[in-house]
């Protein structure tokens, strides 16, 4: 530091100067795949559940590009005892020959060096989903243990690898006809602290979605974790024609066209093609893959969609007047309500935002699907006139719904219960202005909200009762949301407004707590609430604002000790410690709590449990919505009794 810098800190009475030396040495140069150990969440988001899932996703990816070339029909992916991965396909096999710049075996040099395949030149690979993908190397740094055996040349090559680090050579261990590879290994417990265990039902949607997007390739996924194994073969000839028939299915979805559109156009080494169906549903559900990447956030592809998709409904309905004069021209919102659509295009150079691939940006793709879907879906139009004229009335409908939505906000403004300076008034507001520090509690009763009103911490916490089961807006059009009174309160005291009228720079408490009954009403209160935020106010979920407040189930005492109990099993536990012979009280609501024990079992930031809502699968928390909160019952059915088995006991 200089004499000069340090008079100029002396000057302004600055007493202590910490400084640390920067040089050289300080440069870290991490060899091999150590960067991956040291760093993992890097190259596969983290290293919790999804993250561990991701590992299988790679490896399969690798088979997957092996299709894409046209030299692989099925692969086989296992679950094995101690939850080990292996998956096999029968594709040309990881090549064995010496690499010349490296002087190691080709499949050596795939699973130890970053970067490294064959999908980088051209020549390998026209088309590849994993180029942009962590690989196969990663894979192995973060494995306990890889073992990769390739059937090639007429023989079997095997060599094993321990946290990314060869422990012999590849040789020979037997002779056989045909080709492939075979990668089995174990993810490492020291990087995936939370968990190993693999939930078979995620790796079957993942492996299912790919078995769509390459009609006629037969996957297979076997858990042979139990006594009997079990698992499933997706092969689809209808591609993602059958995937589009397959979503309504299983969201319990109901068509209002026969069959579903299928458009698809090829030019050089680009191709796109798209499946779209329309449904009874108020929702829209449009997946998009390149390469068969989930794009999750979109990209050039859906632009390219959903611009020409508005164009051909707004020029149809003028050409041949079903869109009147009168009529305003359909926004995109008013064309996708109950569409389900599924957009798949393979290139060679794909360009994705972000090391998870879950944005394309390939600006020319626009153009090719946009081109495409305006050309071909007119045709089919003029082709099917009644078809057309269902769909674009589908579309009026729901522009004549937002329009009366948009007259219902003006109406709400001009007599100022929407307007973020006008509250409720059930509203008990919180005298702090800082929306970091104050949190809000919607509460099931006026019974419940009163004992929390008296209870609270006044500076911080806001107390909101509503009474009665509101709105289940996944069967309700915009307008209803609009003018629904148990809503209307819920998004005044909030402040971000809804729909195109969302701001989350407005909102006025950071933690929104719902707190209901620990029972069946209870639970259906929640679930409508958390529908609506899902579906209204996504960004107020994946900020993580929304909790879930946990209020206890029974009081334990005896004589003068006391104690709360949040489940049957702690409540055993408490009675066993205080000697047997207590005095139970099970809380059936929150009314049946003055405001001090529900301040001291619920409210007190120091002693309270709350859980935070998060979605971890936007497209999954779709569909669960949908199944849970539609009209078709059987889905519904389906659904609890798969998962009842791990819901709490609700008191009925």
């Amino acid at each position: 530091m200089s004499e000069e810098i340090k008079t100029n800190l002396e000057e302004e009475d600055i007493d202590t100067v910490v400084t640390e030396e920067y040089s050289a040495k300080d440069i870290q140069v991490l060899e091999g795949l150590e960067a991956v150990r040291k760093r993992p969440g890097m190259y596969i988001g983290s290293t919790g559940p999804r993250g561990l899932h991701h590992l299988v996703y790679e490896i399969v990816d690798n088979s997957i590009d092996e299709a894409l070339a046209g030299v692989c029909t099925h692969i086989e992916c296992d679950i094995l005892p101690g939850n080990i991965i292996q998956v096999r396909d029968n594709g040309r096999g990881i090549p064995v020959g010496i690499n010349e710049k490296t002087g190691l075996p080709a499949v050596t040099v795939v699973l130890t060096v970053l970067h490294a395949g064959g999908k980088f030149g051209g020549s390998g690979y026209k088309v590849s989903g994993g180029l942009h993908g962590v690989g196969s190397s990663v894979v192995n740094a973060l494995s306990e243990w890889l073992e990769v055996e390739v059937t090639q040349n007429g023989h079997i090559y095997s060599q094993r690898f321990e946290r990314g680090n060869a422990v012999n050579d590849l040789h020979i261990i037997g002779d056989a006809e045909g080709h492939g590879t075979l990668i089995r290994f174990k993810a490492d417990a020291e990087i995936f602290q939370e968990t190993t265990t693999y939930e078979y039902d995620i790796l079957a949607r993942r492996l299912r979605e790919q078995a769509f997007l390459n009609a006629g390739l037969s996957i297979t996924l076997t858990d042979k974790r139990g006594d009997e194994d079990h698992g499933e073969v997706f092969c689809y000839e209808g591609g993602i024609r059958s995937f589009v028939e397959f979503i309504n299915t299983s969201r319990g979805l109901n068509p209002i066209q026969e069959e579903v559109i299928h458009l698809s156009t090829t030019k050089g080494d680009r191709s796109a093609e798209v499946a779209l169906c329309y449904t009874d549903s108020y929702n829209e559900t449009l997946l998009s893959f390149a390469n068969n990447i989930n794009t999750i956030d979109g990209g050039t592809h859906e632009t390219g969609f959903k611009t020409a998709l508005t164009r051909v409904f707004n020029d149809y309905g003028k050409k041949f007047g079903i869109l009147k004069d009168s009529d305003k021209k359909f926004s995109g919102e008013d064309v996708r309500e109950g569409i389900t659509a599924v957009i798949s295009v393979k290139l060679t150079e794909a360009q994705f935002e972000g090391q998870t691939k879950s944005k394309l940006g390939n600006t020319d793709i626009t153009g090719l699907v946009s081109s495409m879907l305006y050309e071909k879906l007119m045709t089919y139009f003029e082709e099917n006139p009644a078809v057309a004229k269902v769909l674009i009335n589908k579309s009026l409908d729901a522009s004549r719904a937002r329009e009366a939505a948009r007259k219902a906000r003006e109406n709400a403004r001009r007599k100022s219960p929407l307007e973020s300076n006008s509250l409720p008034g059930k509203l008990a507001d919180c005298t702090s202005k800082d929306p970091s520090k104050c949190e809000i509690y919607i509460v099931e009763g006026d019974s419940a909200g009163g004992s929390a009103k008296e209870g609270r911490d006044r500076e911080h916490m806001a107390i909101l009762p509503l009474w009665g089961k509101m709105l289940n807006v996944e069967k309700a059009r915009v307008d209803k949301v609009y003018s629904n009174e148990k809503l209307q309160p819920v998004v005044m005291a909030l402040g971000t407004g809804i729909g195109d009228d969302f701001d989350i720079s407005k909102l006025r408490y950071h933690k929104i707590i719902i707190m209901a009954d620990a029972d069946v009403d209870g639970a259906h209160i929640r679930t409508l609430l958390l529908t609506f935020f899902f579906r209204y106010m996504p960004q107020i979920i994946e900020e993580g604002h929304v909790f879930l407040a946990q209020p206890p189930l029974f009081k334990v005492s005896k004589g003068k000790k006391s104690s709360y109990c949040f489940s049957d099993e702690e409540r055993d536990a408490k009675i066993q410690e205080f000697g047997g012979d207590c005095d139970i009280q099970r809380y059936k609501g929150l009314g049946e709590m003055d405001p001090t024990q529900l301040w001291e079992t619920t409210m007190d930031p120091e002693f309270r449990t709350m859980l935070r809502v998060t979605v971890e699968d936007a497209q999954r928390a779709s569909e669960n919505f949908s199944i849970l909160m539609g009209d078709n019952v059987e889905p519904r059915r389906e659904f609890i009794e798969k998962n009842a088995k791990f819901v709490q006991n609700l008191d009925v």
